[in-house]
């Protein structure tokens, strides 16, 4: 069944239809939550908050081509983690950036393995790894993210520099050395 037939189906409330666009897409959108929330129940809460979304509003959902519904479910997705993590976690909690520093730059690290990036991101704390996430992963601006994260821009900022900072020294202290 093409992309645009399952919406259809959907839009029409057929369960089998409901059940395969699920099949689908619920392993790579929970790791989307997970990304965002470091709890394997939690991740799976949002992602049945995601998908309920999902179904109550696929009727309004418009077509634009392969891959769209992809792009929308995940911004659903996304949104869930993040109201999830706005009711667990104050992003404001966090000292302004000095901006004599200059942030890391961590091109050197870009041979490193997704799967290894992805464990050293998840050891950030909270605020670090949701910004990072919503900047490096999902390319939202300072901006966006502020917005998304009812926080200031500097906030978003100086989480980003800081999760950047943090992560190179992980990568160092595990023995990615940093230039090579």
């Amino acid at each position: 069944m093409t992309e645009a037939e399952l919406i259809k189906k959907c839009q029409r409330d057929s369960r089998s239809a409901q059940e395969e666009l699920y099949t689908r897409y619920a392993d790579r959108l929970y790791r989307l939550a997970y990304r965002y929330i470091k709890s394997e129940p939690d991740a799976e809460d949002v992602l049945m908050l995601a998908f309920a979304k999902v179904f109550s509003n696929i009727r309004s959902f418009s077509y634009r081509g392969e891959g769209s519904l992809e792009g929308w479910m995940r911004r659903i997705v996304v949104n869930e983690a993040l109201m999830w993590l706005r009711r667990k976690h104050n992003f404001n909690m966090t000292e302004s950036l000095d901006t004599s520093q200059h942030e890391p730059d961590l091109l050197a690290y870009q041979e490193l393995d997704a799967e290894d990036v992805y464990q050293f991101v998840a050891q950030l704390p909270t605020g670090y790894r949701t910004v990072f996430n919503l900047s490096v992963i999902e390319g939202f601006n300072h901006a966006e993210i502020a917005e998304m994260l009812q926080i200031s821009e500097n906030t978003s900022r100086s989480q980003l520099f800081k999760a950047k900072s943090l992560l190179k020294k992980l990568l160092t202290q595990e023995g990615y050395n940093y230039g090579t």
